[in-house]
């Protein structure tokens, strides 16, 4: 499958935020969207960087009550983990696993368009592992042919 199929079953809407907002802000977005990933740009369209909520509890860890109120451009990752729409799911699992990251964020040319993350990759298999059963099923049972 490849990753243009996936968005196809998603909202396309890309929550981004500021580089110069408190990170607070970005946790309020987590909590009203009801996500765990934000692009980070200083307008629509721009990816400077993305922000998980792993990047907000490393932030806390490290600098703990002085966290909430840090710039997001202070905790943010740089390092984004990037794909296509014409990559298949098991590269996007490669880089989730190499990267160890939950977030792949969906590229066309140097605009951000989407984002995969962990919990589409378990739907899309256990919809894949549902569907294989069910073939199985009506092959054994001899439905489906003559």
């Amino acid at each position: 499958m490849h990753v243009c199929q996936i968005l196809k079953n998603k909202s396309l809407e890309l929550i981004s935020i500021r580089p110069d907002r408190p990170m607070v802000e970005a946790l309020r977005l987590f909590r009203d969207n009801n996500i765990g990933f934000v692009v980070v740009g200083r307008k629509p369209g721009e990816c400077l960087g993305t922000l998980s909520e792993r990047d907000c509890c490393n932030a806390v860890a490290e600098y703990g009550t002085e966290a909430p109120m840090m710039r997001v451009a202070d905790i943010m990752n740089r390092k984004v983990a990037t794909c296509s729409t014409e990559d298949l799911l098991p590269y996007v699992m490669a880089v989730m696993t190499k990267r160890r990251t939950r977030h792949v964020l969906v590229m066309e040319g140097s605009t951000p368009i989407g984002v995969v993350s962990i919990g589409d990759v378990v739907k899309h298999r256990l919809d894949e592992s549902l569907h294989n059963e069910q073939a199985l099923h009506e092959y054994i049972a001899g439905v489906g042919y003559h």
